[in-house]
């Protein structure tokens, strides 16, 4: 129930972003919206499950311990280690689950909703520029439509943009409309049309009757066929992408005859060699020791339950907020700290994993104890 909840809440925190803005824009449809959906869960369940199973041992054994159970329990004779060993291989088979969703399923999902989101903008185009509104959803340009009749513009502007997101030019046409042909997409203008363009430090005009603008730089019928960011890649993806970058340096070597000189060479390239790989590494690392968080978080949320003696479920939410914060925030350190390979930030992600576990079993330790005392 706990992970019914996490997930609904992460997917619509994610849906409220991205697709609820494209579906009152009316740039998608409710069976894209849906697949979108689809294409969100296995990215949003692989947070979900760490946290789901921590509340659900906080509220379970906070309930316990309350309610007296657990002194029931060790009058018939069963120890506390005994009676959450089921509970602890259950999270160890998550971990399982979760290393599978976040190696392989997430990213694969990520990419795809990715795309989707590409495509749902694409669409945009094809049906025609809407009226009175500022377009943004496509990369390098804006574009303005005073009026759309059934494909004819009129009163057309085009706000062409820099790598750092400035105006680089503005073209203005009286009347437009759009042409698609061959998976590519370009708008025609003319009556007149008038151009503003930054050359250097200064601004130029240029005037022309009809003008066609180059291909626009997406597509109206294809799919996304962008490379993946790092933080999308599958594990295997990233071997790869860490192979690559290898060989890169594999066959450099300095050939400088300075014994000194050539050290400073190899030391330089080395240094360049771990700036290339460090990210990928940090990655590489994050899915692997994130798929442990699940019995992390149990091992240290059942004897904190029980110490906590609470029977709210606002207190144990809370308190699973409270450790997931804690937790995430190791992860973040480490993907912050990608650029200075010096820190070793890939060893980082392994941190809130062996402090959880390790307060985990001297907690839990101690508990049993306390019930046999």
């Amino acid at each position: 129930m706990t992970v019914a909840v996490f997930t609904f809440v992460l997917l619509l925190g994610n849906a409220l972003k991205d697709i609820l803005v494209l579906l009152v824009n009316h740039q998608a449809t409710l069976g894209m919206v849906a697949e979108a959906f689809g294409l969100l869960i296995p990215w949003v369940l692989a947070f979900a499950l760490p946290m789901g199973m921590l509340t659900a041992a906080l509220l379970v054994f906070g309930r316990f311990s309350a309610d007296q159970e657990l002194t029931a329990v060790r009058s018939s004779g069963v120890s506390l280690v005994a009676l959450v060993s089921p509970i602890l291989l259950l999270s160890l088979l998550l971990c399982g689950v979760c290393a599978y969703v976040n190696m392989e399923v997430a990213p694969r999902c990520r990419v795809a909703y990715i795309g989707l989101r590409y495509e749902m903008g694409a669409r945009l185009l094809s049906a025609g520029l809407p009226e009175g509104r500022f377009v943004k959803d496509f990369p390098g340009y804006i574009f303005y439509v005073e009026r759309n009749d059934s494909g004819n513009l009129r009163e057309v502007w085009i706000y062409e943009l820099d790598a750092t997101g400035k105006v680089k030019a503005t073209t203005y046409a009286p009347r437009g409309s759009l042409m698609t042909t061959n998976q590519q997409t370009w708008l025609h203008l003319e009556g007149g049309v008038r151009s503003l363009y930054r050359d250097g430090e200064s601004w130029k005009q240029m005037f022309s009757e009809t003008v066609d603008t180059d291909p626009l730089d997406f597509k109206t019928g294809g799919k996304w066929d962008q490379k993946p960011g790092l933080s999308d890649m599958t594990f295997e993806q990233l071997q790869a992408q860490l192979k690559e970058l290898d060989g890169m340096f594999s066959g450099a070597s300095p050939t400088d005859a300075d014994p000194e000189e050539l050290r400073h060479q190899l030391l330089e390239l080395q240094q360049r060699q771990r700036d290339m790989t460090m990210p990928v590494l940090v990655q590489m690392h994050r899915q692997v020791a994130f798929s442990f968080a699940c019995f992390g978080f149990t091992l240290v949320g059942i004897p904190l339950g029980i110490r906590a003696h609470r029977r709210e479920t606002n207190v144990g939410f809370f308190m699973a907020l409270l450790l997931v914060l804690i937790y995430y925030s190791f992860m973040i350190l480490g993907q912050s700290l990608e650029t200075r390979p010096e820190l070793a930030p890939h060893l980082i992600m392994w941190l809130p994993n062996f402090i959880f576990q390790a307060v985990g079993a001297v907690m839990l330790w101690r508990a049993n104890r306390g019930l046999r005392g």
